[in-house]
């Protein structure tokens, strides 16, 4: 059996003088990126700068829209109508789309970021009002969202391709959301778990949840996190296994 699995980054989150992540380390280990697009983090120099790079490492490219909220980074939850969610992802990817046009590169896929990607991940009416906002904008463009959340099953109704999401790092509960970022066990700090985990998930579509309940989970992409302390070694660590276990690295588009 031939597995392939794609590999994601969230990066372009500078912002101003603000230096955020270890984008140029990252990117050329990853093969897809999710930029940020001016709401939550970044600026307009920093998405043309981010999107340049991932075009010269042939990575392929994808829009991070959130909360318009920059202080919180995107992490504190917002109470929004339903129109003001499409405008806001419509927005953003429109953003990042003119600049990804003006530089001769595709937009490839969505991705929500922060706080609006765990709402909507449990919210079908939010996950749908995103959705709209994409088909919109290129219904070509791909969804990634948790996997088998409501962003999944929205994304399917709106009749646009999607991608499955894994995560190395974060825990999960066993409906498969993934555990609070305040709450214990919310993160796996031991390298070797982590990496193990995403063989497993990759290989068997399992995933050992908090409670230490095994459950279902079909991983098309692991989010490697760019900005912690060990990220550039993390992501090294995770890419040479993967390779090692037969698991080949590509694209979404390549999926």
């Amino acid at each position: 059996m031939i597995y392939k699995v794609d590999l994601n980054s969230d990066l372009g989150e500078s912002f101003g003088a603000y230096n955020i992540g270890m984008d140029e380390k990252i990117i050329p280990l990853i093969s897809s990126a999710n930029v940020a697009c001016g709401y939550h983090a970044s600026d307009p120099v920093v998405m043309l700068r981010t999107i340049e790079r991932i075009k010269a490492a042939g990575a392929q490219i994808g829009a991070h829209p959130g909360f318009p909220d920059l202080m919180g980074f995107g992490r504190r939850n917002m109470s929004i109508s339903l129109e003001e969610a499409k405008a806001y992802t419509l927005y953003q990817i429109g953003a990042l789309g003119g600049m990804c046009r003006a530089s001769g590169i595709k937009l490839q896929h969505v991705k929500a970021h922060g706080a609006l990607y765990n709402m909507a991940a449990a919210d079908y009416s939010l996950s749908k009002a995103i959705c709209e906002a994409i088909a919109a904008f290129d219904p070509n463009v791909i969804v990634l969202g948790l996997s088998g959340s409501e962003t999944i099953r929205a994304a399917e109704d709106c009749g646009l391709r999607v991608a499955r999401e894994v995560f190395a790092d974060r825990g999960y509960n066993e409906d498969g959301s993934l555990v609070n970022r305040n709450k214990e066990g919310a993160f796996i700090h031991d390298e070797n778990e982590a990496v193990s985990r995403v063989v497993r998930m990759v290989k068997e579509g399992k995933a050992q949840a908090i409670t230490g309940k095994d459950i279902s989970i079909r991983a098309d992409s692991v989010c490697v996190h760019g900005d912690g302390e060990k990220a550039l070694l993390f992501v090294e660590r995770i890419r040479g296994t993967l390779k090692e276990a037969g698991i080949e690295v590509c694209g979404l588009g390549d999926l």
